[in-house]
C-alpha cells in the first residue's frame, strides 16, 4: 500500500535525480513547458496567414486544423502510456523531437520552390507525438504530495500564460518584420535546445520504486504502450468518469471559441498578424460572450481565463490521486486528449456555429453548457476526497 503523503509512494524520493535534486527538476520542467508552449502559439498565431499565403481558404485551413486535432486526440493516451512505461526523459525528448520535426517541416512549407500545401499538411503529422505539457505534469504529479500538487499544477498555468505571451507576441512581431518562416526558424531552435536539456538534465524516471514495481511484477507480461484496455480501465476507476466528463463538457465551448479565434480575428475584428499576436498576449496576462469590438472583448478575458485554469488545475489534480502513481502519465494522456477533441470537432461545428449566428454564439453556447453541468453538480456534487487507487 502507498504512502499516498510522499510523492513516489513509500514516502521515498525517486531515484535518480542527480545533481538537480527535485526541486530542480521540478523547476527546469517549468522551464520547459514554458518553451515547448511559446513555440507552439509562435506556430499558432502564424499559421491562418501561412494557410492564406499557400492559396488555402477557410475550409482548407479547417482541414489541416482537424487533422492536426485528430493525430493528438490518438496520440495523447498512447504518449502517457508512454511515458508511464519508459519515464520522464523519454517522454520530453520524444515530445521535443516531434516538435522540431513539425517545425522544420513548416519551414519548408515556407520556401517558395517547395509543394507548401503538402508539407504543411505533413508538418501535422509529428503532432501525434508533441505532448510536452502531459510529460510536465505526469513529472510534476510524481514529484509533488497530493497536498501540494494543486499548487504546483497551478504553476504549469502560469507556464502556459507565459507560452501565450511570448509565443503570441514573438509570432506575430517576428512574422511581420523579418518574414513568416522566422517564428518557425526560432521555434525549430528552441525545441531542439529542449531536446538537448531533456537528454542531459531530466531524470530517467520521476517514479518511486514502488511505482516501478507496480509496472514490473514477476511474471506479469509488460503490458503494450497501444493497450487500450489498459487505458480505459482507468477511466472506470471510482470517480474518474465523472470528473472527466466535466473537464470534457466544460472545456468544449471554450476550446470551440479558442479554434475559431483566427479566423475570427482576421474577418470580424480585422487584424493583422501581429495585432493578432498582440492580443493573444493579452489572454495570458489576463480568456467569452456578447461584445462588439476588441475592447469589449479584453474586458470580458479575465473570467474566462480564471475558469479555464481553474477547471484544469481542478480536473487534473483529482484525476490524477485517483489514479495509481504508476499511471498518472497515461491518465493526463488522456486529459492531454481533451483540447484536441475540441480541436477535431471545432473546425467543422464552431464553422457553423459562426456562419449562421455570429460571434455571439460562443458566449451562448458556454453559458447554457456551464449553467446545466452547475446544475448537475449542485444535485450530486463530486466527491472532495478521492483516494488514489491501489
Amino acid at each position: 500500500m502507498q504512502k499516498v503523503g510522499a510523492p513516489g509512494g513509500q514516502g521515498q524520493a525517486p531515484s535518480g535525480m542527480g545533481a538537480l535534486g527535485r526541486s530542480g527538476v521540478m523547476l527546469l520542467t517549468y522551464v520547459l513547458a514554458a518553451l515547448e508552449l511559446t513555440c507552439l502559439f509562435m506556430q499558432f498565431s502564424i499559421m491562418p496567414y501561412l494557410s492564406r499565403r499557400l492559396g488555402l481558404d477557410s475550409v482548407a485551413f479547417g482541414y489541416q486544423q482537424t487533422v492536426f486535432g485528430v493525430l493528438q486526440l490518438l496520440g495523447g493516451p498512447v504518449f502517457g502510456r508512454f511515458a508511464d512505461q519508459h519515464g520522464a526523459r523519454a517522454a520530453f525528448t520524444l515530445s521535443f523531437l516531434a516538435s522540431s520535426a513539425l517545425y522544420l517541416l513548416l519551414a519548408a512549407a515556407c520556401i517558395p520552390a517547395l509543394p507548401g500545401v503538402a508539407l504543411l499538411f505533413a508538418s501535422r503529422l509529428p503532432g501525434a507525438l508533441m505532448h510536452t505539457l502531459p510529460a510536465a505534469q505526469m513529472v510534476i504529479a510524481d514529484l509533488s504530495t497530493p497536498e501540494e500538487r494543486p499548487a504546483a499544477l497551478g504553476r504549469l498555468g502560469l507556464c502556459f500564460g507565459v507560452g501565450l505571451i511570448f509565443g503570441s507576441l514573438l509570432g506575430g512581431t517576428l512574422s511581420s518584420s523579418c518574414g513568416i518562416q522566422c517564428p518557425v526558424i526560432v521555434a525549430l531552435v528552441v525545441t531542439l535546445l529542449g531536446a538537448l536539456l531533456s537528454v542531459t538534465c531530466i531524470p530517467a524516471s520521476t517514479k518511486g520504486a514502488s511505482a516501478h514495481a507496480q509496472t514490473t511484477l514477476p511474471g506479469k507480461p509488460k503490458a503494450s504502450v497501444f493497450d487500450l484496455k489498459a487505458i480505459t480501465r482507468l477511466l472506470l476507476q471510482p470517480g474518474v468518469l465523472p470528473v472527466f466528463l466535466v473537464k470534457v463538457i466544460c472545456g468544449l465551448p471554450i476550446g470551440l471559441f479558442m479554434v475559431m479565434f483566427s479566423i475570427i480575428s482576421m474577418d470580424f475584428f480585422q487584424l493583422e498578424a501581429a495585432q493578432a499576436g498582440y492580443l493573444m498576449s493579452f489572454f495570458g496576462v489576463l480568456q467569452m460572450a456578447l461584445m462588439a469590438n476588441v475592447f469589449h472583448f479584453c474586458l470580458l478575458m479575465p473570467g474566462l481565463v480564471f475558469s479555464m485554469c481553474a477547471l484544469n488545475v481542478v480536473t487534473d489534480s483529482m484525476l490524477t490521486k485517483a489514479v495509481s502513481t504508476s499511471d498518472t502519465g497515461t491518465m493526463l494522456g488522456l486529459c492531454a486528449s481533451v483540447q484536441p477533441l475540441t480541436r477535431t470537432l471545432g473546425p467543422t461545428l464552431g464553422g457553423l456555429l459562426y456562419r449562421g449566428f455570429g460571434v455571439p454564439i460562443f458566449g451562448h453556447v458556454q453559458f447554457a453548457i456551464n449553467f446545466i453541468v452547475l446544475l448537475v453538480l449542485w444535485r450530486q456534487p463530486v466527491p472532495r476526497k478521492m483516494g488514489r487507487a491501489q
